[in-house]
C-alpha cells in the first residue's frame, strides 16, 4: 500500500482564473469540529463520522467522510497530535500501516479523550471516490475564506478610489496570494538601478530606472498564517518585487471555541469579518500606494543597496546560509547576481526577488521574494 496527498497549486493565475477556481471550490468545502472519537485512521486517509451526508426522499442523513490528506492537513495531524511532522512523513512513505497506527493511537490515547478537532474538508470532484481533508486544526480556529476575503479586499481598493492592476495570482494548498500594482503612483531609483540589467530580457535599470508602488494580499483558509496585506515595491526593468516587511498589516484567524459539528458561520460574524478586511484593504491603499511612501522606502533601500560586495561568491554563500537556502537556491542566485552586473548589495536583493519569480512553487517563491531585502543587509554587513 502507497500513501499519496493530496495537492493542488495555481501559479501566476489572472484575477478571473483565481475566482472562477475559487467559485468552483466554495459548494464543495465542509467545515466539521469532531470529538477523537469520530476520527480514525485507515488506509492513511482520515475517516470522519458525521462530515457526509446521503440526501434521499426521507431528508439528508449524516454519515462518515473519507478524506485524503494534503500536507498542510498531515502537518496538522502530527502538530495537533504530538506525533514529530518527520517521523508522520517518513512512516507514510516507508512504512504505511504505521502511519495508521500513529495516529489512531495517538487519538484514543487517554490525554485526549475530551478534545475536538476542526477538520476542514472538500467533497469529492466529479469523477473522485474520497474527498480531501484540507486542514486539521483547533476548534478556536476562525475561518476567512479566500473568496471572501478577496472580494472584500478589491471593494476596499475601489473605495479608496485609487486605480490599480493585479500582477499575479497564486493559490496553493498553504495560501492565497493576489499582488496589487498601482502603475500611477512611482518614483524613479537611479543610484539603485544604474548599474543592473534584467537576467530575463537584458534591458538596463539605467535606462529603466521607476519603481511602482504596491501591495500583496495573502490569507490562509488552512491554519498557515494569518490574513496579511504587506507593502511591495514593483521594479518596472524585471518585475522584481522588495517586500517591506516591516510595515505588514495582519489579522489572525482565532475565534471563540465553537461547538461540535458541520459549522455554519452567522451572517452577522463574516460581514463583521469582511467589514474589517474592507477597512483594513482601503487603509493599505491610503498608506502603501502613496508617493511619499515609495519616495521614503526607497530611500532607506538605497542607502544599504549601495555597498559594494567585495567578493560576491562568499558573501552569496554566507548570505544563503543564514537564510537557509538550499545549495541549488544559492547556485540560482549567485548566477542571477552575475547575470544582473551589479556587484552590490543591491545586486544581492535583485538576484534573490528575480529568482523568486522562476520558482515553480508559489509558497517558495513568496518567502523568497520576502527575504530580498534582508539578503541586501546582510550583503552590506559583511
Amino acid at each position: 500500500m502507497t500513501i499519496t496527498l493530496a495537492r493542488t497549486s495555481t501559479r501566476n493565475a489572472t484575477l478571473h482564473e483565481i475566482v472562477g477556481i475559487l467559485k468552483d471550490e466554495h459548494p464543495r468545502k465542509t467545515d466539521v469540529i469532531a470529538p477523537v472519537q469520530n476520527i480514525h485512521a485507515q488506509g492513511g486517509r482520515l475517516i470522519v463520522a458525521g462530515a457526509d451526508h446521503d440526501i434521499t426522499p426521507d431528508g439528508v442523513t449524516r454519515k462518515a467522510g473519507e478524506f485524503r490528506l494534503t500536507d498542510v492537513a498531515e502537518s496538522g495531524v502530527a502538530e495537533k497530535l504530538g506525533i514529530p511532522v518527520g517521523y508522520l512523513r517518513k512512516v507514510r512513505i516507508e512504512a504505511p500501516d504505521l502511519w495508521d497506527a500513529n495516529v489512531n493511537g495517538w487519538l484514543s490515547h487517554e490525554s485526549r479523550a475530551d478534545k475536538s478537532f476542526m477538520v476542514r474538508t472538500l467533497t469529492p470532484a466529479q469523477g473522485e471516490d474520497t474527498g480531501t481533508a484540507r486542514a486539521f486544526l483547533s476548534p478556536s480556529y476562525r475561518i476567512i475564506d479566500n473568496l471572501d476575503i478577496l472580494t472584500a479586499a478589491l471593494q476596499g481598493v475601489r473605495e479608496a478610489g485609487v486605480e490599480v492592476r493585479l500582477d499575479k495570482c497564486d493559490l496553493t494548498d498553504r495560501k492565497m496570494y493576489v499582488k496589487i500594482t498601482a502603475p500611477q503612483v512611482s518614483a524613479y531609483a537611479p543610484e539603485l538601478l544604474k548599474d543592473y540589467r534584467s537576467p530575463f530580457s537584458g534591458a538596463r535599470g539605467a535606462d529603466n530606472p521607476t519603481v511602482f508602488a504596491g501591495f500583496e494580499i495573502s490569507n490562509s483558509e488552512t491554519g498557515c498564517g494569518a490574513f496579511t496585506i504587506v507593502p511591495r515595491l514593483v521594479v518596472q526593468v524585471c518585475d522584481n518585487g522588495m517586500v517591506i516587511t516591516k510595515d505588514v498589516m495582519r489579522s489572525v484567524h482565532i475565534g471563540g471555541k465553537q461547538q461540535d459539528g458541520v459549522i455554519r458561520w452567522s451572517n452577522t460574524t463574516q460581514s463583521r469579518t469582511l467589514d474589517l478586511v474592507t477597512s483594513q484593504t482601503a487603509d493599505a491603499v491610503s498608506t502603501f500606494l502613496d508617493h511619499d511612501y515609495v519616495v521614503r522606502q526607497l530611500r532607506s533601500i538605497q542607502e544599504t543597496a549601495a555597498t559594494r560586495v567585495k567578493n560576491p561568491e562568499a558573501t552569496i554563500t554566507t548570505v544563503a546560509q543564514r537564510l537557509k537556502f538550499t545549495e541549488e537556491r544559492r547556485a540560482d542566485i549567485f548566477a542571477h547576481f552575475i547575470q544582473g552586473g551589479d556587484l552590490s548589495a543591491g545586486g544581492v536583493m535583485h538576484a534573490v526577488t528575480s529568482v523568486a519569480q522562476t520558482l515553480p512553487d508559489a509558497d517558495d517563491a513568496h518567502e523568497v521574494e520576502a527575504l530580498g531585502i534582508r539578503a541586501m543587509e546582510l550583503a552590506a554587513s559583511l
